[in-house]
């Protein structure tokens, strides 16, 4: 098939990534901060060792030149720069961007969620002709927009295939919401509580599902903005009843309409006002994208790596960046004190 380049590649998604690349055919360099391989990974992978931010080092990593250069972590504008400027060696690219980008018809996205009626109200489902918001600096989503307009602007000199990707899950996540549940069932909570009725769907994207679709764009270069999500957006309460089932528990639900009641009782990572799906039609028109794994078939590799990670430890200092950003979920005392009146 040719040469690619993996930045990134010992991550979530470039771990799968590089293995979809090598049974299609490709070969891989892999490139990451450390220089690590993946176990599963046959010998002929290159691994080596890169810092993101060092142009040089990564001109020196394509060489002479790739076929394709895949990079499941670039970030803003100044990466998207660093990237075109080895187009003259490339032949296309693949980088992944984030459904965080988008925003709703009144100016409201991810970044205005905190406010009064900030949560965005997408349509369902989230198509990639849905307009985002603009470009910068500030925030996650203005740079991944920035990276993305960059890219897509040098369409002529380098190819480029932008996957927007959903709420990603599998082994190896920094901060699994499947911990949200797995957490509770280890420390024996039998009731739970969730907002919004239960319903709320922010659509998950696998991993394996996110390295399907590089393996798809590698073997189609093109310009183009694709979704990269699961078949299916399930609700929170059916991922809460999902991963019991996985794990072999029982739990009472109170479901609780509209907004948590109180701070900390009824969200998890999943918790919305309104629904975030995104349209999967593109994908499947484009690349002949077809998942190769379900949510529901996912989850006992994911329960089980985080069982692992959990062992023996506290689980901030194995989730760190899940106790920045939902510590207070995990404080049972707001939770108990609704329950009982």
């Amino acid at each position: 098939m040719g040469r690619v380049v993996v930045i990134g590649a010992t991550g979530q998604i470039g771990r799968p990534a590089v293995n979809a690349l090598v049974r299609d055919g490709w070969e891989v360099t892999a490139a990451s901060y450390g220089g690590g391989r993946e176990e599963t990974w046959p010998e002929e992978v290159r691994a080596v060792r890169l810092d993101r931010e060092d142009g040089r080092a990564l001109a020196r990593v394509v060489g002479d030149g790739c076929d394709v250069l895949v990079d499941v972590v670039a970030f803003g504008a100044p990466h998207a720069r660093q990237l075109l400027s080895l187009a003259d060696r490339v032949g296309s690219a693949v980088v992944v961007s984030s459904v965080s980008v988008y925003e709703d018809g009144e100016g409201r996205g991810f970044d205005t969620q905190d406010r009064p009626d900030g949560f965005p109200r997408y349509p369902v489902p989230l198509p990639e002709t849905q307009r985002t918001v603009a470009p910068g600096e500030a925030t996650y989503s203005t740079r991944k927009v920035a990276l993305e307009r960059e890219l897509l602007a040098a369409a002529d000199r380098l190819p480029a295939t932008v996957l927007r990707a959903g709420a990603i899950h599998g082994p190896h996540c920094r901060s699994p919401r499947e911990l949200y549940f797995v957490k509770r069932n280890l420390d024996g909570r039998r009731r739970r509580v969730l907002a919004y009725g239960g319903r709320s769907r922010f659509h998950p994207a696998s991993a394996l599902n996110i390295a399907e679709l590089v393996r798809l764009a590698a073997a189609r270069p093109g310009s183009r903005v694709l979704n990269a999500c699961d078949a299916e957006a399930p609700t929170v309460a059916e991922i809460g009843a999902a991963i019991d089932a996985v794990m072999g528990v029982e739990n009472e639900t109170v479901l609780v309409d509209g907004a948590p009641p109180a701070p900390g009782v009824g969200e998890t990572p999943w918790s919305v006002p309104h629904p975030v799906v995104a349209d999967m039609s593109a994908a499947e028109r484009e690349l002949g994208y077809r998942p190769v794994v379900a949510y529901r078939d996912s989850l006992a590799r994911t329960v089980a790596w985080i069982g692992d990670r959990l062992a023996g430890r506290d689980w901030r200092s194995a989730y760190p960046q899940m106790a920045r950003a939902y510590g207070d979920l995990f404080d049972y005392a707001a939770e108990d004190a609704w329950l009982r009146g």
